[in-house]
């Protein structure tokens, strides 16, 4: 786990633990609020201070998918919802890997709640924050089962 999963994990187990009223108010806040809404929030700041950002749109893509997740786990959530009998079919996955912004944000929100709202809060966090091919990549042999390449098309798979 990097310094950055480590991060975000220790902020999600702090601001929006789901033992304390003001832990459950605050995600169901961010569920259903607005970017800007998300902003407004004093520990959405404290998540960003913590991290070094300043990237608004990552931050605000990070909270609200963290928001939905009620259980941390060990498995990566592409592997919750894949595997032999997968509980996303695999046009949806396609779908899901396809899309970016607002639509990414509501596909994997989506997801989680078929995952019944459990994944690696630490690896999604991460991912989130660095949403591109490399973690889609990574992503499609999570959802399969299977091991990812060292390289693909010349570029190192992290």
């Amino acid at each position: 786990m990097s310094d950055t999963g480590k991060t975000i994990l220790s902020w999600w187990r702090k601001a929006l633990d789901r033992e304390t009223a003001r832990g459950r108010a605050l995600s169901a806040k961010l569920r259903r609020a607005t970017p800007v809404e998300v902003l407004c929030e004093p520990e959405v700041h404290n998540l960003a201070q913590y991290l070094g950002t300043r990237d608004a749109a990552r931050l605000v893509r990070v909270v609200t998918v963290l928001a939905e997740v009620r259980e941390n786990s060990a498995a990566p959530l592409a592997q919750v919802i894949g595997g032999a009998d997968p509980v996303l079919s695999h046009l949806r996955f396609q779908r899901l890997m396809r899309s970016k912004d607002d639509e990414l944000v509501s596909g994997l929100r989506r997801t989680i709640r078929m995952a019944g709202h459990t994944c690696n809060v630490a690896a999604l966090g991460e991912d989130l924050m660095f949403w591109g091919e490399r973690t889609r990549t990574r992503w499609c042999f999570q959802y399969f089962g299977a091991d990812a390449p060292r390289q693909i098309s010349g570029e190192k798979v992290e």
